[in-house]
């Protein structure tokens, strides 16, 4: 089909990094499409203000022929390209070798669910900084060994490493920043549906039960710091993905029963919103460690 083309046009081979994260929820592939997109809409507000924050330059549906194919064939998506302004969001010694106006990172995601990709890049790195992001959605636990179908060489590559969002000292503890007890899986119950206060292993009790298998794939070429660049991209990754989908999990009640036609309304308010917020308030969200 297409979209597994569109898989095999990205050359692994080009990258540093090759790492496959699996998130599982308790929820249908149907329902995650419904909250990751509302859970989108709403962690973009919370990142943004104080001069710092995202903009939506485009959001709309596209019909791509993909790139490198003889055959010409194409896929439909839902398009967006985002640019991520950031100033204190960043390590300090990049703040300190990058030029002014550097710090921003662009974002372009074709969703073609339950397939997507997203590339990350930034103007001023040009090619010698690319972060590909190709994610599958799956229902069942996360144990599909080979979602992406790797070759041989990347599969021998490529590291796994499960997030279990109902357990708050995974792999290291949250800070008082990110913790918020109604974000929390392991005491939130939901009205809505029942379901809640998650415990480690529910991945394998849970019905429904869905999985995203997330394929990382990075670049840094900067002679002297690619090592711990690398180190720290990694490090946001998981801290991204792990509060995120505690917040796409705890905030079912906001967005369960929602239709796709009530997502596209929410986002385009959300664009609106944001040029408004970007340049005023503090700065929110996430910040460097």
């Amino acid at each position: 089909m297409e979209i597994q083309i569109l898989t095999m046009a990205v050359n692994k081979s080009d990258f540093n990094v090759l790492k496959e994260y699996r998130i599982c929820l308790p929820m249908t592939v149907e329902e995650y499409h419904i909250g990751q997109l509302y859970g989108v809409a709403e962690a973009s507000k919370n990142e943004t203000g104080g001069g710092e924050g995202i903009e939506v330059v485009t959001n709309e549906p596209r019909t791509e022929v993909i790139k490198g194919e003889s055959s010409g064939k194409k896929f439909d998506s839902q398009y967006t390209y985002k640019i991520i302004h950031l100033k204190s969001k960043v390590p300090k010694f990049i703040a300190l070798l990058a030029p002014s106006g550097s710090l921003e990172v662009h974002e372009e995601a074709w969703n073609a669910y339950p397939y997507c990709m997203t590339r990350y890049s930034n103007p001023y790195m040009n090619d010698h900084l690319v972060l590909n992001i190709e994610t599958r959605h799956e229902a069942g636990d996360g144990t599909i060994e080979n979602v992406h179908h790797l070759p041989k060489e990347n599969l021998a590559k490529r590291i796994v490493e499960r997030i279990d969002i109902s357990d708050n000292n995974y792999k290291k503890p949250l800070n008082k920043q990110e913790y918020k007890v109604e974000e929390d899986p392991a005491k939130f119950k939901s009205e809505k549906t029942g379901r809640g206060n998650l415990q480690k292993g529910f991945e394998k009790t849970s019905e429904p039960v869905m999985c995203c298998y997330k394929l990382y794939s990075i670049k840094f070429k900067w002679f002297g710091l690619q090592t711990r660049v690398e180190n720290i991209i990694q490090d946001n990754v998981f801290r991204l993905l792990f509060n995120f989908n505690r917040q796409v999990f705890c905030w079912i009640d906001k967005w369960f029963g929602m239709k796709i036609e009530d997502i596209r309304a929410l986002e385009e308010q959300t664009k609106k919103d944001l040029d408004n917020m970007r340049d005023k308030g503090e700065v929110q969200g996430m910040s460097a460690k």
